[in-house]
């Protein structure tokens, strides 16, 4: 807690490339396979769950969720209370324990957290993180962002509110979401969750990734995660990479593409 309270918000977030993420070898290989992933016709896995990250709800998949069921797929989306890790990683095994078989389970950025430990569920087939913290065990946000390196983007965070967190409503749309629409970019801004500090310090303690294939999103225009981090993360991980040009709202600005992986991801877990 003491990190988060006394770090500037320059600290925050913008850190991820600093720390254990990148000291840590990378458990596999990662494959690149571009932006260009093609719809899917059919799948294995027809179930997917999508999670959320910090300052934002489940209304951002709006548009995946719409190019998914169009394609067939049963989707969900979680509603993270975004207090604690245990609160978030428990809505979303609610969410999965409601599936009817093997399921893809997808995180945007803090959302990427909350899989890595949800994602040991027996119904999840595969992980997809979109522009998200990927953690090993032992690992929170806090410890991930806590040593920002010299010329990092510089996140909007205010200081705690009884002990939550916003981003600077004015600055939002060029630090979260340079690429929406800036009435939708507004929208956002204004109708923000706030960001439990506790969830940001909650810790994994079995990533699933170690155990269950998994795809990444690389966003290559984020200024919330920088795209170093979400290399490095992905790699340690093993995770097959789409590198897809869109800031951090990449699932919002590029749905299309972002709904791509996840049907990839579905076929690629058999």
């Amino acid at each position: 807690m003491k990190t988060i309270l006394t770090a500037t918000a320059g600290m925050l977030m913008a850190g991820a490339l600093g720390g254990t993420v990148l000291a840590a070898p990378p458990s596999a290989p990662s494959t690149h396979t571009g932006a260009t992933v093609p719809a899917a016709a059919a799948s294995a896995v027809h179930n997917v769950v999508l999670v959320h990250g910090g300052f934002v709800d489940g209304s951002g998949w709006e548009k995946v969720y719409a190019n998914l069921k169009k394609d067939g797929y049963r989707v969900s989306i979680v509603q993270n209370p975004t207090t604690s890790l245990a609160d978030d990683v428990t809505a979303t095994k609610r969410v999965l324990d409601r599936q009817d078989g093997p399921t893809i389970l997808v995180g945007h950025s803090y959302g990427g957290v909350v899989i890595t430990e949800a994602g040991n569920h027996p119904k999840v087939a595969g992980l997809v993180y979109v522009a998200a913290f990927a953690p090993d065990k032992g690992e929170s946000v806090s410890s991930l962002i806590k040593n920002p390196p010299p010329g990092a983007p510089v996140p909007p965070i205010l200081p705690p509110q009884d002990g939550f967190l916003l981003l600077d409503k004015t600055k939002f749309a060029d630090s979260f979401a340079a690429d929406l629409d800036p009435e939708l970019a507004a929208f956002r801004a204004d109708s923000q969750v706030p960001w439990g500090v506790a969830a940001l310090e909650g810790t994994v303690r079995d990533p699933a990734w170690r155990s269950k294939r998994s795809w990444y999103v690389v966003a290559t225009d984020d200024k919330m995660i920088p795209p170093p981090a979400q290399h490095a993360m992905s790699k340690r991980a093993g995770s097959t990479v789409s590198e897809v040009k869109g800031s951090h709202a990449v699932y919002e600005s590029k749905p299309a593409l972002v709904a791509a992986v996840i049907e990839q991801a579905s076929r690629g877990v058999h």
